[in-house]
């Protein structure tokens, strides 16, 4: 009998474990889906596997949305995410930053036209300092003439006068009627597509960081496009800045992989998450301009089978004058330029590239960068610019 209960009892624990097993695998099974956090099903507007949602605060997962390309998701647990100025509160930054380096225009411009008795050298003094500021030869001998004439009629070579005149003649090159808001809102029930392009060199991986902390401090919900594969830290370095506002990051997981598949992928990605807009980084430099030239085209027509591109930034370095410009123009042949992103413009006295880009491709300075602070870009403000040069 004592034989008999002690079968019993072997028998009652190997059962009870199991049964401790069992229950162990099926709750592993269902606790969590590929690419979704743990409680994604209990969570209100819960979606299906793959739809894209975050992972709950204090989580972090990776996963392969197909073709090699793995979603970096936000990470607000583990780190306390950033807030960026509003826009708005960057335009009072605009005038001091560009006023320190552009004074020295204005100044030399005031001092040549104040002069009594201003003869063809003084004039050609004044064309010189314009040119030098890389506004042009067409902008300049617009400038200069209307200057020259109100000068003949007027009369008049106070300084005070000479700076109304200046200030109305420049803002009238620098064209405030131009458009330069930048598509950052939902369109059709679609997000927003932006695509950055322009040479490496310029600052594009981290001018697409910036205006995606434009854009979230006007509390737009952003998606990230790593579509620079070709330089190995781009990716990484435009996670970083998504990180830091708590901004999902489409890359690829591999060095090398094909750039349009990529910004494909971002795009649907932002279309399930139903974000606002949609920011695409490329590269800037292939084993040659026609290489480079092509594969931003091949971006373009592959990105438009998913969804229409609504704004193309060229981001150019307003230290590089005419380099500048002629790349611009490489650039606007092989895709549709809508606005220019001039960085570095705070430490340069070329501000007059904003006149001469802008007649050129026909297209609006849309964004200037300040400076090397994660917020010192802001958008363009024609009076504010004009009055850092003539003070």
């Amino acid at each position: 009998m004592n034989d008999l209960w002690e079968y019993l009892a072997v028998a009652t624990v190997v059962a009870l474990g199991a049964l401790a097993v069992l229950v162990g695998l099926v709750r592993g099974r269902g606790g969590r889906t590929k690419g979704l956090p743990p409680d994604v099903g209990s969570r209100p507007g819960a979606g299906e596997p793959g739809d894209g949602i975050p992972p709950a605060p204090g989580e972090r997962d990776v996963h392969d949305t197909g073709g090699g390309v793995a979603v970096e998701e936000r990470e607000p647990g583990t780190s306390r995410l950033e807030h960026p100025d509003s826009a708005r509160g960057r335009l009072a930054r605009l005038r001091e930053r560009l006023s320190r380096s552009n004074t020295a225009i204005g100044a030399a411009l005031l001092a040549l036209l104040s002069r009594s008795g201003l003869d063809d050298a003084a004039w050609e003094e004044v064309e010189d300092t314009l040119l030098q500021a890389d506004l042009g030869v067409e902008a300049t001998d617009e400038l200069v003439a209307s200057l020259r004439t109100r000068v003949r009629v007027e009369g008049e070579t106070d300084v005070e006068t000479v700076r109304g005149w200046l200030r109305a003649d420049l803002l009238k090159l620098v064209d405030p009627s131009m458009d330069r808001r930048v598509a950052g809102a939902r369109v059709g029930g679609r997000p927003a597509v932006v695509l950055v392009v322009g040479v490496n060199g310029t600052g594009k991986t981290t001018t697409v960081g910036k205006l995606a902390r434009v854009l979230i401090a006007e509390n737009k919900d952003v998606v990230l496009g790593a579509a620079d594969t070709f330089r190995a830290a781009a990716a990484d370095q435009l996670q970083t800045w998504g990180e830091r506002v708590g901004v999902v990051t489409i890359r690829s997981d591999r060095e090398g992989a094909d750039p349009a598949s990529v910004a494909f992928d971002a795009v649907a990605a932002a279309a399930e998450m139903e974000s606002d807009v949609v920011l695409i980084d490329t590269a800037g430099r292939l084993h040659n301009k026609v290489g480079l030239m092509d594969e931003l085209g091949k971006v373009k027509r592959v990105i438009e089978k998913r969804s229409p591109i609504d704004e193309v930034l060229l981001v150019l370095d307003a230290t590089t004058g005419q380099n500048g410009m002629r790349q611009a123009e490489v650039f606007a042949e092989a895709v549709d330029i809508t606005g220019i992103v001039l960085t570095k413009l705070d430490g340069t006295a070329k501000g007059g590239i904003v006149v001469n880009v802008q007649r050129r491709l026909g297209v609006p300075v849309k964004l200037v960068g300040l400076g090397e602070g994660a917020d010192d870009l802001a958008p363009f403000d024609p009076a504010a610019f004009v009055d850092a040069i003539v003070g």
